[in-house]
């Protein structure tokens, strides 16, 4: 079979690659380019990131990388897709005090599908396209689909961020890491004599301060507390993200974090910890992956960030568009524009939706 491998010069995307030759098959390596060479970016990012001023090192990496391994290599651009899809939502998403996840929409809208539907407009012939994501696929003979499930490694789990593909995007990848953990996939590049065996992992999406995306001037407004009194000054909504504690710049006889946003009047609110505390909330965006959409109220199992653990909630469909989720046990930092993922208790993803509203309800 001949697989096209999206390659970042990661250790991960390396050694995917590895595997699926050692199995026989012809792999092309690919990398997408999405940094706008020239947008004049104000940048302040200093580490690696998916979104970096440093995209030509990793290009360099992985080039080397495929040379290594005698195999093919590529770089499809993708900017134009990756403005439109990513960073137009992302800006238009924090503009309006909502939280955004860039890594699953970058996932569904480009990794997975600008970036090898592009390959094939160039001329490039696979049957199958391959990631270095921690996740497992299969399919599902009784129910005639694929189905999503969370990796060998809990740890090292990425389920959460693909979990908006579709059954036609699955039907034509590889998810080869699945099955092995961290460690042994370093060892497999040590076993192959790759730099890259020891290369820390990609920080997140963007390490610089999200104003250098946003470009929008600082709009001044006020800290309050719950009930409305002010606390201090700020320089826009923006800048905060429900459950943070640190740069706030308020003195207070506890610890205080940003409980809510208010876009209407420009306010971050703030308060203790147990006053950020919800046990509800209404998604939107379902999308449905290893199972059809549930029509009844169900118990199951959901992540609400990409390293917790699942925990048991309520699903309640409203319509087919949103359904309200109540969790068993309050939780923290429930952010609007974060996504909710739903498992069973066999670990396979059911589904999830985009974080719209949270809520406290009672017993």
């Amino acid at each position: 079979m001949k697989i096209l491998v999206g390659m970042s010069g990661g250790v991960d995307s390396s050694v995917a690659a590895c595997i699926l030759k050692d199995m026989g098959h012809e792999v092309i390596g690919a990398t997408m380019s999405i940094w706008d060479k020239e947008k004049h970016f104000n940048i302040t990012a200093q580490k690696d990131a998916c979104f970096s001023p440093h995209e030509e090192q990793d290009i360099k990496a992985a080039r080397a990388i495929c040379d290594k391994l005698g195999i093919e290599y590529h770089v499809i651009d993708c900017t134009k897709q990756y403005q439109k899809m990513v960073l137009d939502n992302f800006k238009q998403e924090y503009l309006a005090g909502r939280t955004p996840n860039p890594c699953v929409m970058c996932n569904a809208t480009i990794k997975f599908e600008a970036l090898p539907r592009s390959a094939k407009e160039q001329g490039i012939e696979f049957d199958k396209f391959a990631t270095g994501h921690y996740a497992r696929l299969s399919y599902n003979n009784t129910l005639n689909r694929y189905q999503l499930q969370r990796a060998a490694d809990g740890k090292k789990d990425q389920s959460y961020f693909i979990y908006r593909l579709q059954q036609e995007q699955l039907a034509k990848i590889l998810l080869p890491l699945g099955e092995y953990t961290k460690e042994q996939v370093r060892d497999i590049a040590r076993k192959y004599g790759l730099e890259v065996s020891d290369k820390p992992d990609s920080q997140d999406f963007y390490t610089g301060d999200i104003n250098d995306i946003l470009e929008t001037p600082p709009q001044m407004g006020n800290f309050v507390d719950k009930n409305g009194k002010i606390l201090g000054k700020h320089q826009g909504i923006w800048n905060f993200t429900i459950g943070q504690r640190r740069g706030l710049g308020i003195s207070a006889d506890r610890p205080l974090y940003v409980i809510g946003l208010n876009k209407e009047n420009n306010e971050v609110v703030l308060g203790y910890a147990e006053d950020g505390m919800k046990s509800a909330l209404t998604a939107k965006d379902l999308t449905w992956l290893s199972v059809p959409p549930f029509e009844t109220q169900k118990e199951i199992l959901i992540k609400l960030r990409s390293s917790q653990t699942p925990i048991p909630a309520i699903y309640t469909p409203n319509d087919r568009e949103t359904a309200t989720i109540r969790f068993f046990e309050k939780q923290k930092a429930v952010a609007a524009g974060q996504s909710v993922v739903f498992y069973d208790e066999n670990d396979y993803v059911l589904g999830g939706g985009i974080i719209e509203s949270t809520q406290n309800v009672s017993d």
